[in-house]
């Protein structure tokens, strides 16, 4: 049918209202000028607006009313649903329409107060004249590591002192993360010479890591293990996802063998933080990491880390390098290994940490060997010795050893991501 006026019918059955009960279905305008129950589903088709489908001073629908443009001086009831392309309402809901970031702006009337669900940030969205601005927020929901809720106040924090997976099942987030791969080995010299400090594992932390659904692959560096000369260097940590470029810190470089001049293994081992230089050694290693930073700093993409100290000529090694300071170079004149690079604070889990310092050198009486710089790294021992290991879960580097058959390993590295809760 071309048109259908309800107040003739109303006229005809002598009614207040018509009541269409079945399937009633317009192909051209419905005018409607007083109420009309429908129990059964209209269908409205044509054009709408000046031209008109719709004009009613009341209407009450039991069933279901689909159209282009519904326009109406009163009210519009229904029993069931009202639906508009993915929009909806019900009596227990209300579905907003759905688009991604470019569907939204390409393609979504920018009037003030529109609301659309945004599946790209996964959150609700208003525009308020001029931009479009989150409203009610996913609340990010996921598991791995050891998770944590009380800690640090309005975050939730998920620790990894061994690899796993971080997973992601609901919602979006702006996290921190702070990744430290494992410290360097310390260095020996079994035929009576001392040995370099193992250099820290990098430390890499930013307060600006966009999450979402998904895995996110966790793998927490070792720490390097003691050798016969130079110390080992540390594997590393890292963070990776399909949708992310991997988050890697790279680990300590060992701490030099020490010995005569023409021993190889003498020189610091190159690493996030470089290793001290062995007794004789001409040469430190050398930190991948970009030296400097400060508690609680952003780091840049390679992580916080510094060289190693050098060598005295004769009984006594260099410290290995830290997040925050190089490692100190052996003091000759009382024999004293030289300290090793202090670590960086962090407070990511509610409680200020110091990480990532690098290992003392060996040294020889008075002076005896260097301290372990702060952040889990080990003292060096004194000649004959071992030197300390570095602590576990720190990045710290392994302190230098002394007239031993091995040196000792670096401290094992740390994953940590948290998130606000709202």
């Amino acid at each position: 049918m071309s048109q259908l006026n309800v107040n003739k019918i109303k006229n005809r059955l002598g009614t207040s209202g018509p009541i269409l009960s079945g399937l009633s279905t317009v192909s051209g305008n419905l005018e409607v000028t007083s109420d009309a129950t429908i129990t059964g589903n209209a269908t409205l088709g044509g054009s709408v607006g000046a031209a008109g489908i719709v004009t009613a001073s009341g209407l009450d629908v039991s069933g279901v009313v689909t159209c282009t443009t519904l326009s109406t001086s009163s009210n519009v009831s229904a029993s069931s649903s009202i639906t508009v392309g993915d929009s909806f309402l019900l009596n227990t809901a209300v579905g907003l329409g759905t688009t991604d970031t470019t569907g939204r702006n390409a393609g979504v009337g920018t009037a003030t107060g529109t609301l659309v669900y945004n599946s790209t940030t996964q959150q609700v969205e208003v525009f308020d004249g001029t931009n479009w601005i989150g409203g009610l927020k996913t609340e990010l929901v996921a598991t791995g590591g050891t998770k944590d809720t009380t800690s640090r106040t309005g975050y939730v924090v998920h620790t990894f002192t061994s690899p796993g997976t971080l997973e992601v099942t609901q919602g979006t987030a702006t996290a921190e993360y702070l990744v430290i791969a494992g410290g360097g080995g310390g260095g020996t010299h079994p035929g009576g010479a001392t040995g370099g400090g193992g250099g820290a594992g990098a430390l890499r932390f930013s307060d600006s890591f966009p999450i979402g659904v998904g895995n996110y692959t966790v793998q927490v560096g070792g720490g390097g293990a003691g050798s016969s000369g130079a110390g080992n260097p540390a594997t590393p940590s890292f963070i990776t996802n399909p949708g992310i470029t991997s988050i890697t810190a790279a680990g300590g470089g060992g701490g030099g063998g020490g010995g005569t001049s023409g021993t190889p293994d003498r020189d610091g081992v190159p690493g996030g933080s470089g290793g001290g230089a062995g007794e004789n050694g001409p040469a430190v290693g050398t930190g991948s990491g970009d030296p400097g930073g400060t508690a609680n700093s952003n780091s840049p993409a390679n992580g916080w880390g510094n060289d190693g100290g050098f060598g005295a000529p004769a009984n006594a090694a260099g410290g290995g390098g830290g997040a925050s300071a190089v490692g100190s170079n052996a003091n000759p004149p009382n024999y004293r290994g030289g300290d090793g690079g202090a670590g960086l604070a962090y407070s990511i889990n509610g409680t200020s940490v110091t990480r990532a310092g690098g290992g003392g050198g060996s040294g020889q009486n008075p002076g005896g060997g260097g301290t372990g710089g702060s952040g889990g790294g080990g003292n060096g021992g004194t000649y004959p010795g071992q030197g300390g290991t570095g602590t576990t879960n720190t990045g710290g580097g392994g302190g230098g050893s002394g007239f031993t058959p091995t040196g000792v390993a670096g401290g094992s590295g740390i994953v940590i991501i948290a998130y606000p809760t709202s």
